[in-house]
């Protein structure tokens, strides 16, 4: 192309221009990390030592929404989003930006196909329960985590290659703390229309799908939990499906903002700010409204204590 240059890096956002405000929203982020690190390895320790709580719903906890996937979930994008900030070096190759990219759209897809399964999870325990040992058996919970793993890999490896077929001149600064596609395709110079569309398509045809699977579950959640005559059940009930519904709810919301939006319809210190919300926050939360309110799960974390305590 005329007039392009050939990109050997990038450069990511900062938090703040300040150092002090660079330094404050740093610690906090750490802390959030932090946080999310102790919560869900904690949530793993205590379900795996705990023999009491391996059921398909503990199974998934552990292994799927509050665990594994979150902690590298967080780890693809604030520790060095934190260390940018507080060093003032923004460089990032082009194969490190692609591995990024790479990653947080595979560990969106999974968390987008796992809060799906926790909704059938909850929708077969709430309103079929005599059926629920033989619905969701350990064999079923494997097969949808390995499908589940297999389709965000190919999601995940087709969008990083369209990506960085394109491209990219004039400038080489990604309006975002880590690399993601909305923010390349910005300062991409070739035509980005197939990105565009492979993005929608995939935003319908995957997202929304999972988000229609859902919404359905829970209507279907909604309607039996009404039935319940009596109150105590009732609010056991929707204790166990709000937190569920709270997560899915910002994830979305705030995913559908930042790779859905039109062009020039936000600053960039919003979308920074919104994909927080669906970067960071997500793995934070999910140890405490999934799992740290469930008195199982409080008793199974008391017991491992006391192991390590008195040993």
């Amino acid at each position: 192309m005329i007039n392009s240059t050939l990109v050997t890096e990038f450069l990511l956002e900062v938090f703040a221009e300040t150092w002090e405000l660079r330094l404050l929203l740093s610690v906090l982020f750490l802390l959030v990390y932090l946080g999310s690190l102790l919560g869900n390895l904690t949530i793993v320790i205590a379900t795996t030592v705990d023999q009491a709580l391996n059921t398909p719903m503990y199974y998934f906890l552990r292994n799927l929404n509050l665990s594994i996937l979150d902690v590298c979930y967080v780890s693809v994008t604030v520790p060095n989003a934190c260390v940018n900030s507080l060093t003032g070096h923004r460089n990032i190759s082009v194969l490190g930006c692609a591995a990024q990219v790479f990653l947080v759209f595979f560990c969106a897809c999974v968390e987008i196909l796992f809060l799906t399964v926790m909704a059938h999870d909850r929708y077969v325990a709430i309103c079929k329960p005599l059926l629920y040992p033989v619905i969701m058996n350990h064999q079923v919970c494997v097969q949808m985590t390995l499908a589940s793993l297999l389709i965000c890999l190919v999601l995940a490896s087709v969008h990083t290659i369209e990506t960085f077929q394109l491209s990219f001149c004039h400038s080489n600064v990604v309006s975002q703390i880590f690399c993601d596609i909305p923010s390349l395709l910005r300062i991409s110079c070739s035509d980005d229309f197939n990105n565009k569309l492979l993005m929608l398509l995939t935003a319908i045809g995957f997202s929304g799908s999972c988000f229609t699977f859902i919404a359905i579950s829970y209507i279907h959640i909604l309607s039996t939990v009404l039935r319940v005559p009596v109150k105590g059940e009732r609010g056991k009930a929707f204790s166990t499906c709000v937190p569920h519904i709270i997560v899915v709810s910002m994830f979305f919301g705030s995913g559908a903002y930042v790779y859905l939006r039109f062009p020039g319809t936000s600053q960039a210190v919003h979308e920074i700010a919104f994909s927080v919300f669906y970067t960071v926050f997500p793995p934070f939360l999910n140890p405490i409204i999934y799992s740290l309110r469930n008195k199982q799960i409080n008793e199974a974390v008391k017991k491992v204590m006391l192991k390590f305590v008195f040993p």
